[in-house]
């Protein structure tokens, strides 16, 4: 990395007006663009002539003048020669390689920047922010939780940046121990990672965009104790994608778990979860593909290795093997109105096999799809359902158990890996949280997505692009601000109070009847008519609306987005399931608290509520805690490797702030500590009685230490 001599004469450029970082516009669509002088053409031009180093700059701070331009041509000059990490001042760029680079992330690299006496001189890797976090446990004089929050929008390589980020403290917080056996410390560090492999399994699945995208967020706190060894761990998870077991978007796929037991299973285990080779299962599209998380013992080996036992195993399998029969299970419309639908001929095999997988009555598996119960006054009235109520009850019944056995798998990694509060003190917390999705069609699945992509690009804004500059010009320093884009109005739109996408959400889903897309999208445009980051397509056949995020615009389909918001779960099938004779599916079912469903099967706390909750919760903690963030970017949309698109990089760029970031760490000063813990820790070697003196003052100083 650069001296801080360096950073001092580039900051002074940019205060200058050097960089025209003071003089940047901002378009209409609120990206930010620095206009461009003649002179500073000439400056990016005299820049660019020399490509042949523009793979040294291992921090874009260095770069003069910093413009889109200059920043995508340093990360291209270096992509191409295989370097994929960049400092950009207080964030770290990741360029995902697509493909292994196994040397880059081995033992003796985690050793190497774990032991360097000052890691920021080595070339700037994953590892760097992993020890600077690590060292800011140790180093404070009251020790403050870290985050690691890792960004980016799909098949940016989130998932395996926080993989590396898991092993790499699993390795170096361990490792050290003297206090407990080398076998508790191997159990430790074996089971935080063995988390790895099966929330993936369970929670990770093949999209259009990414072979390995991350279907839910989660939030790993990795626990050390007052020596800063690693003692357990606890996994917060977000918005599961459960809508994916039943409804795969076209050339996607359905979640890895499935299609690992479809290609790893013994001709034992077929038998046993009725699935022959050669049999199709609609719920299981693309199974043609294979891609290397497609690794059945692995899954296994993990199971095992946390403690789940192979008859619990055994019924976990089952119960999956279960739900892949439900989706080839059909109806077919009755005679009369008044009559039930009838399951088709060639699907009654399917719901028999579905039935003895889940250990329920066949008989009552049926009913529950194709009659529902009405409660009048004291007396239940059965009504039959119609043909699309039919196929959508069996869909919710292969959602809610998934979703269920997906929140039992978390709470037994907790159990599992989760130290006893006594014994540990702080915590990193590591955060991998879907990126930004756009796709053909985008519903509410998408719009919880990009609304959490929302909140931490507002968290990044708030900390840094905001709260650095309000910092400097608090303390009296000369400086000129540097524009960013503001997501704010964003955030208000979704979330805000009184009235919001949101808020209007769940009003439409309170009412006891069924939705009108097109009711809905009228009652959108006549709230927030008003908000600039809402707009229709009054000629579209399709209701929609649109929203301009940080990252772009993405259009919302409304229908079915109020019954997904309702998450209705008729009680019929919780009652069927809480006498399943699985006794995993019974122990879950029974002991699910009631609370959530309503007499009408209604839940009474909808999806975006919850979500929005839990996500109000995770920005709590990372408000607590120092943050160190890695931005991870996709250099192509084809996941193609070493494959660098300028139009696909340049648009994460701007989204995110990148320049905006780099202009501001360039000019800033690169250590600010509070003065009283300065003085606390350099009194020692203090030289002049005044600087003593002074150390009553609790005030905030901007320090530039030289070497």
């Amino acid at each position: 990395m650069n001296s801080a001599e360096d950073r001092r004469n580039i900051g002074a450029g940019y205060r200058n007006g050097r960089g025209g970082a003071a003089t940047g516009s901002v378009n209409k669509d609120c990206s930010p663009h620095p206009s461009l002088s003649d002179s500073l053409e000439g400056e990016i031009r005299a820049f660019l002539t020399d490509e042949d180093e523009l793979h040294t700059y291992d921090d874009l701070t260095k770069v003069n003048p910093v413009t889109p331009t200059t920043v995508l041509k340093c990360l291209q000059a270096r992509y191409r020669v295989k370097v994929f990490y960049t400092h950009a001042g207080c964030t770290l760029v990741a360029l995902n390689p697509f493909q292994p680079i196994p040397h880059l992330y081995s033992l003796d690299v985690m050793k190497q920047y774990h032991c360097a006496p000052q890691p920021q001189e080595f070339k700037p890797h994953i590892f760097i922010v992993a020890e600077e976090a690590y060292r800011n446990v140790q180093g404070q004089l009251q020790p403050v939780n870290q985050s690691l929050v890792v960004s980016g929008e799909s098949g940016a390589g989130k998932t395996w940046t926080s993989r590396c980020l898991m092993k790499y403290y699993a390795t170096v917080a361990a490792s050290s121990s003297v206090v407990k056996s080398q076998d508790t410390v191997e159990k430790i560090e074996r089971r935080v990672l063995d988390s790895n492999p099966i929330m993936e399994a369970f929670g990770n699945a093949c999209t259009l965009r990414n072979n390995n995208s991350s279907r839910f967020g989660k939030y790993i706190q990795l626990q050390l104790d007052r020596c800063q060894l690693l003692v357990g761990a606890s996994v917060q998870t977000y918005l599961l994608e459960k809508t994916r077991v039943a409804d795969q978007p076209t050339n996607e796929r359905n979640f890895h778990v499935f299609y690992q037991m479809m290609k790893g299973a013994t001709d034992e285990q077929r038998k046993e979860w009725k699935m022959p080779l050669g049999q199709h299962f609609v719920w299981l599209p693309k199974a043609e593909k294979t891609i290397e998380e497609d690794c059945f013992l692995d899954t296994v080996e993990a199971l095992d290795h946390l403690g789940i036992n192979e008859e619990r195993q055994r019924q976990i399998f089952r119960i999956l093997a279960g739900l892949l029969q439900l989706g080839n299970v059909y109806f077919s419309p009755p005679m009369n109105e008044s009559q039930p639908c009838d399951v088709e001929e060639h699907s009654k095999v399917f719901l028999q096999r579905a039935a003895e997988l889940l250990c329920v009555p066949a008989e009552e598996l049926q009913q529950c799809f194709r009659v529902r119960t009405l409660q009048a006054g004291k007396q239940s009235v059965l009504k039959p359902c119609s043909q699309a109520d039919c196929g959508m009850r069996r869909d919710c019944l292969a959602k809610v158990i998934y979703a269920q056995l997906f929140e039992w798998l978390v709470t037994f990694i907790n159990n599992s890996i989760c130290a006893d509060k006594s014994t540990w003190c702080n915590f990193i917390g590591v955060l991998d949280v879907y990126g930004f999705e756009c796709f053909h069609i985008n519903n509410l699945e998408q719009l919880c997505i990009n609304y959490a992509n929302e909140k931490l690009q507002q968290h990044f804004v708030a900390h840094y692009l905001r709260a650095q500059q309000e910092e400097y010009v608090s303390e009296g320093l000369q400086w000129s601000f540097v524009k960013y884009q503001d997501n704010q109005s964003c955030l208000d739109l979704i979330e805000g109070s009184p009235v919001s996408v949101f808020s209007l959400l769940n009003e439409a889903s309170r009412l006891n009847r069924a939705s009108d897309a097109n009711t809905f999208r009228a009652r959108l445009e006549k709230e927030l008519r008003e908000n600039i980051n809402i707009s229709w397509d009054k000629f579209s056949m399709v209701p929609h609306f649109t929203v301009a995020h940080y990252a772009g615009k993405v259009d919302y389909h409304i229908e079915g987005m109020v019954e997904k918001n309702k998450d209705p779960v008729p009680p019929e099938l919780i009652s069927l399931l809480e006498k399943s004779e699985n006794s995993l599916l019974h122990q879950i079912f029974s002991e699910k608290e009631t609370d959530n469903v309503t007499s009408k099967g209604l839940s009474k706390v909808t999806v975006v509520s919850k979500f929005k909750n839990s996500l109000e919760s995770l920005m709590k903690i990372l408000h607590t805690t120092t943050p160190h963030y890695t931005r991870c970017i996709k250099p192509n949309p084809d996941c193609k490797p070493l494959t660098f698109k300028k139009e696909e990089v340049i648009m994460q760029l701007e989204a995110c702030g990148i320049v905006e970031t780099i202009h501001i760490s360039a000019a800033g000063f690169p250590i600010r500590i509070p003065f009283r813990s300065f003085i606390q820790r350099y009194r020692l070697i203090a030289k002049h009685s005044r600087l003593k003196s002074q150390s009553h003052f609790s005030g905030m100083y901007s320090l530039l230490l030289c070497p």
